[in-house]
């Protein structure tokens, strides 16, 4: 009989989305073989979540929790908003929150092989969509306030040198609305800097000006780049009349850090073509 192995293991995993325990039971009952360990899956109740498990789970919820001094939001995703509406969902998700609060633990993984991850199974059971706790951030600061948009689909935490929790909900407010890509202009990454300087400079020497002049234009345009892309810089979104840099300081507090987390983003979703997809399938059954 061939030996179970760590790979094979993960391997079946990742190509059924099941637990770990029962994949390595199944390879083992199949004599590590994981052909006939994923027939014999299939004919299992546990095989109805891993057929959900290629497809994207790319909606979902965001949500935060703090004490004051610490915070934490969690991004839980499923394929469908209708699924992230369902209770029983948005009871995972939060169950998952509060086991990642209480132990301080930003590791979803870790988080989810401590318990949850027979709850997932379950819930994917009887939502009938893949469901993935996906990524969680943390911050512990004097101040911590946070912010989630009403349909959950933004959550927000703020960390201030001082303050008050209102005022970093302000704060998490306005970084919901206008997206910051960084607390101040000196944190920007000089690669972003560099593809910005020189994306302006292409559009600078179209207009033919001498390079002394152009080299100003794009000094210009990088130095309104980093104000508008600038947490502390940008206008207020409740009073635009002040930054938040100011709105800050006259709270007597500094803005430490920040973490956002919007619903599917940076998840690649394929575009399906139901039209096409339909008349392959009819091509192959008239094969």
């Amino acid at each position: 009989m061939s030996q179970v192995t760590a790979s094979l293991v993960k391997e079946l995993r990742d190509r059924t989305g099941l637990g770990m325990m029962e994949c390595k039971r199944a390879l083992t009952e199949a004599g590590a073989d994981i052909d006939k360990a994923i027939e014999e899956l299939r004919k299992s109740s546990g095989m109805k979540a891993a057929k959900k498990a290629g497809r994207t789970a790319a909606d979902g919820i965001v949500l935060f929790k703090t004490d004051g001094s610490y915070g934490m939001v969690l991004e839980v995703n499923s394929e469908t908003d209708f699924a992230a509406r369902d209770e029983g969902f948005q009871g995972f998700a939060t169950s998952v929150l509060d086991a990642g609060f209480a132990a301080k633990q930003t590791d979803v993984a870790a988080l989810m092989a401590d318990g949850l991850e027979s709850a997932r199974e379950a819930l994917v059971q009887k939502i009938g969509e893949n469901i993935s706790a996906r990524r969680a951030g943390s911050i512990e600061a004097p101040v911590v306030g946070g912010y989630v948009h009403s349909n959950n689909r933004i959550a927000v935490i703020v960390g201030l040198s001082g303050g008050s929790e209102e005022l970093a909900k302000d704060v998490a407010m306005h970084v919901a609305a206008v997206n910051p890509a960084v607390v101040s202009s000196d944190q920007m990454p000089e690669d972003v800097i560099a593809a910005e300087k020189e994306i302006f400079a292409a559009q600078a020497r179209e207009s033919g000006k001498p390079e002394e002049i152009i080299e100003k234009m794009i000094g210009g345009r990088v130095n309104k780049f980093l104000k508008e892309s600038s947490l502390v810089d940008q206008p207020f979104v409740k009073d635009p009349d002040t930054t938040v840099g100011k709105l800050v300081a006259a709270g007597g507090a500094e803005v430490i850090s920040f973490v956002r987390f919007e619903v599917g983003e940076g998840i690649d979703v394929d575009e399906v073509d139901f039209a096409a997809e339909v008349a392959a399938q009819v091509a192959g059954a008239s094969e």
